[in-house]
């Protein structure tokens, strides 16, 4: 599937990620099906507040968007983990999430701190 790319690298990213799992998240068990949804429920969750931090002024609001993103991305990495456990995925696929998770998160926390930069500009000039 060919998504549209954006200059905001964090979101290819993720729509990245969102693509992965379509791919990668074939032939779940039956009673396991519900896993698989949850997993694409917070990814597409997690797109949804990275771009509300993208697109507000307020940097207090947009730090917890940030911060918002990252707790989304740490519950992705728990159901990966158990998508793992329970043997729906195996080592190599477990460790190719972890990475994409790992660089999605490193883009945040650096546009975090640049936030939080920016606020405290802010606060000095004011």
């Amino acid at each position: 599937m060919k998504i549209k790319q954006e200059r905001f690298k964090v979101a290819n990213l993720i729509k990245d990620l969102i693509v992965y799992i379509d791919e990668k998240l074939i032939n779940v068990p039956k009673k396991e099906v519900e896993l698989k949804h949850k997993i694409k429920e917070v990814a597409y969750d997690l797109l949804l507040n990275m771009y509300k931090a993208n697109n507000t002024s307020d940097l207090k609001y947009r730090i917890n968007l940030q911060e918002s993103c990252i707790a989304y991305i740490k519950f992705l990495d728990f159901m990966f983990n158990l998508c793992y456990e329970k043997e729906i995925i195996n080592a190599k696929k477990y460790m190719k999430f972890g990475e994409r998770l790992d660089m999605i998160v490193r883009y945040i926390v650096a546009w975090k701190n640049a936030t939080i930069q920016e606020k405290n500009r802010e606060m000095v000039t004011n």
